[in-house]
């Protein structure tokens, strides 16, 4: 009498039928298969069976004569991994394993860059993360060489290369020494992802400020307010002015515009008028009429 019988594989409970004449031989496995790539199984013996081919989110099943080779299409298998094999026959089972790998070239990129805004001429103040996957979206794991640029204000230019540990390559850059935007792209072969990194002012480096008679009052401004790079600081920047006359003490806070803060205060002999924007402290008048 034939038996029924069932066996795991792979978390996956594989029962089989009785097959009549079916006896199964050798399995000849590849030991690597790319993602997306055609592929056989060859078997020995003779009669039928069923291949049953288990790995990361697939299954495969076919009919299969003993002794032929079993052809699988490109894109039967996919996600990279690895497979167990197992040939069930009349009275017996062949089982067996490969590999399924990322295919190549790499296809795309996730590229990480932070931060996406921050100040000029930070050393290494710019990082960038890259993630390499096939065209099935599997991380490749084979070291691959990562080309990064960072093209700055005016045609600056730096570059990185770094070769990818198990699908992942990282650089640091650093920004610019003058405001704006600039493009950070990284490359693998033909693949390739951009960010656009924002570049800033700095703290301030220079305040000064001067006064002059306006009508009753006193008019003061100061000259354009910069970093240390030269670069403007942008418009709402706030300054604050503050007057001493007589033992009291009067403060005005004015936003940047174009470059300069500017207002009235009054107009007292004796009086002291000091600026400040953050932690920058710039000059300090003395008012006589």
């Amino acid at each position: 009498m034939k038996s029924r019988f069932t066996f795991l594989l792979g978390g996956l409970v594989l029962a089989a039928m009785p097959l009549a004449l079916a006896q199964t031989g050798g399995l000849r496995l590849p030991k690597t298969v790319e993602a997306g790539s055609g592929f056989s199984v060859q078997s020995s013996g003779s009669g039928k069976a069923v291949l049953y081919i288990v790995g990361p989110g697939q299954v495969l099943r076919r009919n299969v004569q003993l002794g032929n080779a079993t052809l699988f299409a490109p894109g039967d298998l996919h996600n990279a991994g690895h497979y167990l094999v197992a040939l069930v026959g009349d009275s017996s089972t062949e089982d067996g394993a490969f590999d399924v790998i990322a295919a190549s070239p790499p296809a795309a990129l996730s590229f990480l860059a932070k931060p996406s805004r921050l100040a000029v001429n930070l050393h290494e103040g710019i990082s960038g993360v890259v993630y390499v996957f096939d065209t099935f979206q599997n991380l490749v794991l084979t070291p691959a060489q990562v080309s990064f640029q960072l093209s700055g204000i005016a045609g600056a230019v730096q570059t990185r290369t770094a070769l990818t540990h198990n699908g992942v390559a990282w650089t640091k850059m650093n920004s610019a020494a003058k405001e704006g935007a600039s493009q950070f792209v990284a490359r693998v072969g033909d693949a390739a992802s951009t960010r656009v990194i924002q570049q800033v002012p700095g703290d301030p480096c220079h305040l000064r400020m001067s006064a002059k008679p306006s009508g009753q009052r006193l008019a003061v401004e100061t000259e354009p307010v910069r970093d240390c790079s030269g670069n403007a600081l942008p418009d709402g920047t706030i300054v604050t002015f503050t007057e001493t006359y007589k033992g009291s003490e009067s403060t005005v806070d004015v936003p940047l515009k174009r470059g300069v803060a500017r207002t009235d205060m009054p107009a007292y002999s004796g009086a002291k008028i000091s600026v400040a924007t953050g932690v920058l402290i710039g000059n300090e008048i003395r008012w006589e009429k």
